[in-house]
């Protein structure tokens, strides 16, 4: 009769890996968003958006908040907003009180309570 053990002593069980979907997840973020300057007429006028960004598999950067503010709040011309995969020149970018490009600019991996500021400094004459 054969047994468990002795399966076990034959075929050495290596119990699978995790499937990609059952990893830990990063937590989502809550973050305080603030446009000026002008650039709040690109969100209906809204000057401050309180948002909490989803669970995701890697942690929320700049990049990927920018992304989530052109398919979440952006209401029109997004060519004034963004460029590329960044902001616009001429868009200045504060991460709690201190420019973003002594943060790490795009690469900034958000915190909880961040508050990120985005003011344009592009005015019409």
């Amino acid at each position: 009769m054969v047994t468990a053990h002795r399966l076990n002593t034959y075929f050495r069980f290596t119990p699978p890996s995790l499937p990609a979907c059952a990893k830990k997840m990063a937590a989502p973020v809550a973050v305080h968003l603030e446009f000026g300057g002008g650039a709040e007429l690109l969100f209906d006028g809204v000057k401050e958006h309180h948002v909490t960004l989803p669970s995701q598999p890697e942690p929320w950067d700049m990049k990927q908040l920018l992304v989530w503010i052109q398919r979440n709040l952006l209401k029109e011309r997004p060519e004034l907003f963004v460029q590329g995969d960044s902001v616009r020149p001429g868009i200045l970018v504060l991460i709690n009180d201190a420019d973003w490009e002594l943060k790490g600019e795009l690469d900034y991996q958000l915190q909880d309570q961040d508050n990120v500021v985005f003011i344009s400094t592009l005015h019409g004459g």
